[in-house]
């Protein structure tokens, strides 16, 4: 046989494949039209083949069942969340640990703002009838993992003396196994507990933000939900013991507390700054 005979065979299959990408994005894409106008709940395969204008049995050759699109659409979402959060963060210094942290939360609601009905997918009402299969794991833990990652560096550090001498009680310690088991040893069971509260506050705040829980609450002027929001990544930060300033080496003031070096702060204080400016200006239309 020929090179050209050989050959033939590897490029049409790569031609087939490239052909399947790109029919399964249209119906990804259509799918997220549908959850806009429909949501979860009301997609339809049947309703997605109308408005590519294929028929029901073409689509079902890329995409077996509404559960399996179901699938990939959260899979799709989650992995856009995790890697703006993961490049967010790793933009910013290793020992700048509320820089970190400030970074990770305003990639969340960045990210939030700009795709309401892909995060409502993965964090709002749960879709009746839909189970979500073990592929979801591993990219619904990706966001997590930051977190996790900036507690293992905390910990690294001198603690301060409101962690250090915080006990989690048996029962409290029974609840964090999950947590425990994916996490470094040397992250204590007060810091772990201190950072899962922060994470679902963050979680908590950007979900009422988004589906209208503000309303009458915090102020709806410019720079209002901005500022509110700044607050409140700092103050989860200072709860957690990574208060803006303190670095992984940074040095204890005698009264047992990090003294924040000015250059530290101000750092910090701008990263917040840009993450919420950034979202402004992602979520305006």
């Amino acid at each position: 046989m020929s090179q050209d005979g050989q050959d033939r065979p590897s490029v049409l299959r790569a031609a087939r494949e490239r052909t399947r990408a790109e029919i399964t994005r249209q119906i990804l894409d259509a799918a997220r039209r549908h959850l806009a106008t429909e949501g979860a709940s009301g997609l339809s395969l049947r309703a997605i083949a109308r408005e590519l204008g294929a028929s029901s049995s073409a689509v079902y050759r890329y995409v077996a069942s509404r559960d399996e699109l179901l699938t990939r659409l959260i899979v799709a979402a989650y992995d856009a969340l995790s890697g703006a959060a993961e490049t967010a963060e790793a933009a910013v210094a290793r020992d700048d640990l509320a820089g970190r942290w400030s970074a990770v939360c305003g990639a969340v609601r960045g990210w939030a703002l700009a795709n309401p009905n892909e995060y409502a997918l993965i964090y709002g009402t749960p879709v009746p009838g839909y189970i979500a299969p073990p592929a979801t794991i591993a990219p619904a833990a990706r966001v997590s993992s930051v977190l996790l990652g900036i507690l293992a560096d905390a910990a690294a550090t001198r603690l301060t003396p409101a962690i250090a001498e915080d006990d989690v009680p048996p029962d409290g310690q029974k609840a964090l196994a999950p947590a425990r088991s994916i996490v470094e040893p040397e992250v204590p069971d007060a810091l772990l507990q201190r950072g899962l509260m922060a994470w679902a506050a963050l979680f908590g705040t950007v979900s009422f933000e988004l589906f209208g829980q503000l309303h009458g609450i915090v102020g709806e002027q410019p720079g209002d939900r901005e500022a509110f929001f700044a607050e409140s990544v700092r103050r989860w930060a200072a709860q957690v013991g990574i208060a803006p300033g303190r670095t992984a080496d940074g040095p204890a003031s005698p009264d047992g507390n990090w003294s924040p070096p000015q250059a530290k702060t101000t750092a910090t204080a701008q990263a917040v700054e840009n993450s919420t400016s950034h979202t402004a200006k992602e979520a305006s239309p």
